[in-house]
């Protein structure tokens, strides 16, 4: 009878009785990264919302800057700031280069800034920002 009061109660666990790990659609995947990406709210807020932990919203938003999240990555519209001052190195006035010596400096959400000519044609500055913005 001693034998019974002194040992501990054991209570046995089996996995059918946590929780089942979830399956996300790339589609419901894309929709709650874009909205973690509108206005001010915050990733963590997103992720509360939707019942997923922070860390993997952010899995998810990195998969979907490099691309890999998804078909293809969507066009977006960066903010443009148009300065008027001059360079101190150039002593010539803007408006009187010619459209070869101009040059436009983009600054990438990563923090990298490019420099291209004026007349770079599109289609080879749209390949050069999708390899520089991507890494």
């Amino acid at each position: 009878m001693s034998d019974f009061i002194n040992r501990p109660q054991i209570e046995v666990l089996s996995a059918a009785d946590g929780e089942r790990r979830r399956h996300w659609s790339n589609d419901d995947k894309l929709r709650i990264v874009e909205e973690s990406f509108i206005g001010h709210r915050q990733a963590t807020a997103t992720a509360r919302r939707h019942g997923i932990c922070r860390s993997l919203l952010t899995t998810w938003r990195r998969q979907f800057r490099n691309g890999e999240l998804g078909s293809s990555r969507p066009v977006s519209f960066a903010p443009v700031t148009v300065s008027k001052e001059t360079p101190v190195s150039r002593a010539n006035p803007v408006n009187s280069c010619s459209p070869s010596d101009c040059q436009v400096e983009i600054a990438l959400p990563n923090g990298r800034r490019l420099i291209v000519p004026v007349d770079v044609e599109t289609e080879a500055l749209a390949r050069i920002l999708a390899v520089v913005d991507r890494q």
